[in-house]
C-alpha cells in the first residue's frame, strides 16, 4: 500500500508540475510489479520495451519503458511513456517486423503525456 500511495504522489507530481525526475518515475513503476518485456535483437535503435500497468485508487494506467540502445555500447538508455490500455497488445504484434516502426507508431505518440522521451530530431 505504502508503494501504491508513493507512485501515486510520483505520477500526480510528474503529470502536473514535473517536478519529479524521470529516474524516479521509471524506479516507481519498476517497483509497482513485473512488466512484460519486448526483445528487438535485429533493431538498431531499440533494445527491449517493457510494458507495465499499474492500478492507482481504481484506475488502471499503462506504461512502457523503452531501452534505447547507445552506439559503441551493450548498454541501453531508458525512458518512460505513460501509454493507452492497447498499446501493449499493438506493439507485440508488430516489434517483430520492425521495432523501430512499432514505436513510432504505438509509443511515440504518447511523448507528451510525461515528458520523459528522447528529443528526436
Amino acid at each position: 500500500m505504502k508503494n501504491l500511495f508513493l507512485v501515486l504522489i510520483v505520477l500526480i507530481t510528474a503529470i502536473s508540475v514535473k517536478a519529479q525526475s524521470c529516474d524516479e518515475i521509471i524506479r516507481s513503476v519498476k517497483s509497482e510489479g513485473y512488466g512484460t518485456t519486448y526483445t528487438s535483437y535485429n533493431s538498431d535503435a531499440i533494445s527491449k520495451v517493457t510494458f507495465y500497468q499499474i492500478t492507482v485508487d481504481y484506475k488502471t494506467l499503462y506504461f512502457a519503458i523503452v531501452c534505447f540502445k547507445q552506439k559503441y555500447s551493450y548498454n541501453c538508455s531508458e525512458y518512460i511513456y505513460q501509454v493507452a490500455s492497447n498499446t501493449k497488445y499493438n506493439y507485440s504484434l508488430n516489434y517483430m517486423n520492425s521495432a523501430g516502426k512499432a514505436f513510432w507508431e504505438y509509443i511515440q505518440p504518447y511523448h507528451s503525456n510525461l515528458g520523459c522521451s528522447p528529443k528526436f530530431e
